[in-house]
């Protein structure tokens, strides 16, 4: 197509806009729009092409998967990357690495000060306990700090959105104890695929690439004081571990898991069977102006 007539059309459309509208969405739409614009005449995008497109994208609304498209094309991590170098270049870097929340957290779960059970569901597996301290961005630990902490079940669904599973089943919220400590009784989580047969998955197998995530369990960590941790361990020994088609493994977020099996130390667990034990430690950074926010505002499911 004519350069100049392309312009002239980007021109118009924009002429259109009046001083009523939004600055900033008039801008970012606009530069949208522009380089839509030069990526179908560069690409040849014919008229099925664009309309098969705007299809897709109105069943992926409607399925619900935009959260996992985000995260599957890059988009949810590249924020996280961002916010890093915003934080450092503010002399604010350090801590524990922050990494993607997912689309699953849902609000209110129950808290209890110290340790919890997230499994109320009976399901097979190993027992997992984790356990560990928040500390401050001097090393001091955080009293009264809440650990909201969430994962799948074995079959890589997650309460509320999964019928089968009861309301808060492997959801809870810690509040840390005098020393900052949280720890917490669940199931070894495995790793899962995106739902089979649906938008995100539809779009990853035209890319050629896979859409499983592995085994991982999510965290916010908050207190007076302190900026919010968004972030999530994975489980050493998975076979995704460092192809999660989200992008979200990170180094230092891979703590080891040792199995536990001598009597003693299950009976002090009040388990028959051999299980499973992880330490990790949440470091906060301080808060304080000039830095990105960090409490990000965006939709979740309501219970």
């Amino acid at each position: 197509m004519n350069k100049q007539a392309m312009a002239a059309l980007l021109d118009k459309i924009e002429s259109t806009e009046t001083a009523s509208g939004n600055p900033r969405v008039q801008a970012v739409v606009n530069r949208i729009v522009r380089d839509l614009f030069v990526t179908i005449e560069e690409m040849d995008v014919q008229p099925d092409e664009f309309w098969s497109a705007v299809g897709y994208l109105t069943e992926a609304g409607r399925n619900g998967e935009w959260g996992l498209i985000a995260a599957g094309l890059g988009f949810e991590h590249f924020l996280d990357l961002r916010m890093d170098e915003a934080e450092a270049r503010a002399g604010a870097g350090g801590g524990t690495p922050r990494t993607i929340e997912g689309p699953l957290y849902v609000a209110g779960a129950p808290e209890s000060l110290g340790s919890a059970r997230l499994d109320q569901d009976e399901q097979p597996g190993e027992v997992l306990f984790m356990q560990g301290q928040v500390r401050g961005a001097d090393g001091t630990p955080v009293p009264g700090a809440l650990v909201e902490v969430w994962h799948a079940n074995h079959l890589g669904g997650y309460s509320f959105f999964d019928p089968s599973q009861s309301p808060y089943n492997l959801r809870r919220t810690i509040r840390t104890d005098a020393e900052g400590r949280y720890r917490f009784r669940s199931k070894v989580p495995v790793g899962y695929s995106v739902p089979p047969g649906g938008s995100t998955d539809k779009l990853l197998k035209l890319l050629g690439r896979h859409g499983t995530r592995p085994a991982h369990i999510h965290f916010f960590v908050t207190a007076p004081g302190h900026r919010k941790l968004t972030t999530q361990i994975n489980i050493d020994g998975d076979p995704y571990l460092w192809d999660d088609f989200a992008f979200a493994t990170r180094e230092g977020l891979v703590p080891p898991m040792r199995r536990i099996d001598d009597p003693a130390s299950l009976r002090a667990r009040e388990v028959a069977a051999p299980c499973y034990e992880i330490d990790f430690d949440f470091d906060l950074l301080a808060a304080r102006d000039g830095l990105p926010a960090d409490r990000i505002l965006r939709a979740h499911f309501e219970a």
